[in-house]
């Protein structure tokens, strides 16, 4: 560990000749790679919050990552590390996005505040949603069809349902 202290500070009196203790200390914090830190906490929450409901918006209409990325004009790389909340989205490609989608830009401010409170963001009940919307894409129509009669009849008050249903 001297032995590269004492290497820096060659290197240090070699680009800046004289430089005191202090012009050394400063030098040296120059060169290290600085880490962005502060305020940035809640927009990285905001940004994952935003990747959530566009990955959700995209798994209720059957789309891959590759489909979407195709809409939007991008890499579906980029797609993903949006949807992560990685990459930030400037407001040109949220609107874009919110038409690939079908949906109003606002869509993926809903329910903002609950995802504050709530660690990951989604709750139980959304991700069995988001699982129930994955796997009807996936069935026939007539599967699906079948599927929407269930649910309906299930939902109706039971005052409401048919004599022998």
């Amino acid at each position: 560990m001297e032995e590269l202290q004492s290497q820096a500070d060659f290197l240090i009196d070699l680009i800046y000749p004289g430089a005191s203790s202090h012009g050394r200390a400063l030098a040296a914090a120059m060169a290290k790679p600085r880490i962005k830190r502060g305020a940035g906490g809640a927009a990285r929450e905001l940004d994952r919050h935003v990747g959530a409901r566009m990955r959700a918006r995209r798994i209720m209409l059957g789309l891959t990552q590759q489909q979407l990325a195709e809409r939007i004009g991008s890499a579906y790389q980029q797609a993903h590390k949006y949807e992560k909340g990685i990459n930030r989205m400037a407001a040109s490609r949220l609107y874009k996005v919110a038409q690939a989608l079908g949906v109003d830009v606002g869509y993926f401010f809903e329910g903002l505040q609950r995802a504050e409170e709530s660690p990951s963001g989604v709750t139980p009940q959304q991700r069995l949603v988001l699982e129930l919307a994955k796997n009807f894409m996936t069935l026939s129509p007539e599967h699906q069809q079948a599927i929407c009669t269930i649910v309906r009849m299930l939902s109706e008050p039971a005052a409401v349902r048919r004599p022998g249903g």
